[in-house]
């Protein structure tokens, strides 16, 4: 099993310095090799240049620019030109697909926050004082940073990156061969279903409430943003005021961005210890938060008809609040280590068809979800709550997935 790590730094006044120093650098790097690209690419030639081609400049750089490139680990550096050549490849992908093709972008300096080390004990090295019984993380031209490490790394390291959040900073191990922890079986199956109103209810019928945390801090979070909106958006150099400003928005997307992952954590994992087999809908998060496509009046020239654009909004956020992507790859994870079964199903006519499992007759018709909360069959009259319903069936379904596979 593969697994990843994150740890909270506590770098020195001047190794928190370095560190800045250090991911400033390496997006001076990054930019600079696309700009190349874009320069090569607009020659009356259309040269193309490669991955391995920059990454061959590297010593010529280093030894011209010793105070600065030349400080950081190589290693480190290949990690990001290739991180250059992965959003290339992705731009071409996209002009194939004919979607959007989203050319890649220069990077501000707050906007690049992660330097990778590809390989532990290449420019990094990772509990590099075990003789000492506080955990530190040496990086190249930063030196022994001390770890908060709250839990035991299991496997071996293969990866090790430093990541910046705000004012803090995190080290992310990136582990191979990490060990299962098979739970004992329970003999249970269960199906759930995901909302907006109830975060999800499972086939019992019990509901785990949706707690909305941005919904819960969107005053406090508004008001910021209106401050932070009273600076100029394009600016040289951000007054004291300013950068506090914006510290105290993206503190608060960070709160709300923590308390949602340690729900989706707390909810994943009472799934996974009371139940072996987990269905859920198969949902498509980009496709429902999509903002529906402008309606042009054909009388009047530039003019528009309502669409029902506003009301969309307020759904999208409601699902982006939720969090079900990230929820679901949350389940899969801790159904994996522990041994468990989570079977995706079809999500069309869930909350639709009667379910046999409390008396119903199977019937299917959209004229059975009466309401947002209540179902009530129109051929055999039964009569529950919808989301309980739509688990009954993703159970079902999910079940007929497992004997198939059988």
């Amino acid at each position: 099993m593969r697994r990843a790590y994150k740890f909270l730094l506590r770098p020195t006044v001047r190794q928190e310095r370095a560190l800045a120093e250090m991911v400033r650098d390496h997006c001076s790097l990054y930019n600079g090799a696309l700009q190349e690209r874009r320069d090569a690419y607009r020659h009356s030639s259309r040269t193309s240049v490669r991955y391995g081609e920059q990454s061959a400049q590297l010593k010529e750089i280093r030894a011209f620019d010793p105070e600065r490139q030349g400080r950081w680990s190589f290693s480190s550096q290949q990690a990001t030109l290739r991180r250059l050549d992965r959003a290339f490849q992705a731009f071409f992908r996209r002009v194939r697909a004919g979607g959007a093709p989203g050319y890649p972008r220069f990077k501000g300096v707050g906007h690049f926050d992660t330097v990778t080390f590809p390989r532990d004990g290449d420019g990094c090295r990772w509990d590099s004082t075990p003789h000492d019984a506080q955990t530190r993380v040496r990086l190249q031209g930063v030196g022994h940073v001390r770890v908060h490490r709250h839990r035991s790394v299991r496997g071996r390291v293969k990866t090790v990156s430093v990541k910046r959040e705000g004012r803090r900073w995190y080290v992310i191990l990136a582990c191979d061969e990490v060990p299962a922890e098979p739970l004992p079986p329970t003999g249970s199956r269960v199906g759930i279903d995901l909302g907006t109103v109830h975060f999800l209810t499972d086939s019992s019928g019990r509901h785990v409430e949706n707690p909305k945390f941005l919904e819960a801090s969107a005053g406090e979070l508004a008001a910021a943003q209106r401050h932070l909106a009273t600076f100029p958006r394009r600016t040289r150099r951000r007054t004291k005021k300013h950068r506090a400003a914006a510290r105290k928005v993206a503190k608060l997307h960070a709160k709300i961005r923590r308390r949602r992952l340690d729900h989706h954590h707390k909810a994943a994992l009472d799934l996974v210890r009371e139940h072996d087999v987990i269905g859920h809908e198969r949902l498509s998060t980009a496709g429902m938060t999509k903002v529906p496509a402008p309606r042009p009046d054909p009388e009047h020239e530039g003019a528009f008809l309502a669409n029902g654009a506003a009301a969309k909004a307020g759904l999208n956020r409601s699902i982006l609040d939720a969090g079900w992507g990230q929820f679901l790859r949350i389940l899969a994870d801790k159904a994996e280590s522990a041994g468990r079964r989570v079977i995706p199903v079809d999500a069309r006519n869930t909350s639709r068809t009667c379910p046999p499992e409390i008396g119903g007759c199977g019937h299917v018709a959209k004229e059975n979800r009466v309401t947002q909360a209540k179902f009530a069959c129109v051929n055999c009259g039964l009569v529950a709550h919808a989301d309980h319903v739509g688990a009954l069936n993703v159970k079902h379904r999910a079940g007929l997935v497992l004997c198939a596979g059988a």
